[in-house]
């Protein structure tokens, strides 16, 4: 992986923080987005810390939500660097737990528009870079909650299996253009954004309850999914396109 540039969005906490750790110490320039720039500052300090072969660290201040910005900030990925080899689009919102009927209409947009359409805006920008340089590869992440129901997660399901369906569709597109597109389906994840849902204030809705519906009986840590990125964005998976690869302590297995 020496040598090459990647970019993962929300990259400043959790998976995407997690995985930027890993591609740095293999030798990868990481670039890491996202919307806080405090946060984005301390995590290039943490990342720049471990890595190695001479891998530059950047943060760049962005909102996936805006085509523009999303445009703006790969070309400026490729006017530092030179080519973009690498994407991870992570950033994602889960801000309800409630079911359809009972679903604060705006709450889903606001899911739409970062889950759905930011992802498409990045990927669209990513492809485009990768297909000038004739090879590339893409890690979108979805969730298992994109790959079967889940209770009180309907609208966030919804946007989740839209990933997974542009992800496929799109790594049958560019097969044999050399871009590989797969996705990554975590199950419950020690995140801030569990964190937030697991606030208290849902007596019916805590970490046990959560860890129970996994056969492993336990959330994963970020570490986990960030190994399984890892592998899929590496050419040790150079056969592997249109997967989406379910890191969830055996969730999808019931």
């Amino acid at each position: 992986m020496m040598n090459q540039t990647a970019l993962i969005t929300g990259g400043a906490s959790g998976i995407g923080k997690e995985t930027a750790l890993k591609l740095a110490s293999r030798g990868v320039t990481v670039v890491i987005s996202g919307r806080r720039e405090e946060l984005g500052a301390e995590a290039v300090k943490e990342i720049e810390a471990v890595a190695t072969g001479g891998a530059r660290i950047r943060f760049i201040h962005n909102d996936v939500t805006s085509e523009a910005d999303v445009k703006a900030m790969i070309e400026q990925i490729v006017a530092e660097f030179g080519r973009l080899d690498m994407a991870v689009n992570n950033a994602g919102i889960s801000n309800e737990t409630a079911s359809v009927d009972l679903s604060d209409s705006s709450k889903f947009q606001a899911m739409v528009e970062t889950n759905i359409l930011g992802l498409y805006y990045c990927q669209k920008y990513e492809v485009q870079q990768m297909l000038k340089q004739g090879k590339g590869s893409i890690v979108n992440l979805a969730s298992i909650a994109g790959i079967n129901g889940m209770p009180w997660a309907g609208t966030y399901a919804a946007t989740k299996h839209a990933v997974a369906g542009l992800t496929k569709s799109s790594a049958l597109d560019h097969a044999a253009q050399g871009l590989r597109i797969n996705g990554v389906a975590p199950g419950a994840v020690k995140t801030d954004i569990i964190a937030a849902q697991l606030d208290g204030s849902d007596p019916n809705y805590n970490e046990d309850v959560i860890s129970a519906m996994h056969p492993m009986n336990r959330l994963g840590v970020p570490g986990e999914i960030a190994n399984g990125i890892a592998w899929l964005l590496s050419d040790e998976a150079s056969f592997v396109t249109g997967h989406i690869l379910t890191i969830d302590g055996g969730f999808t297995a019931k």
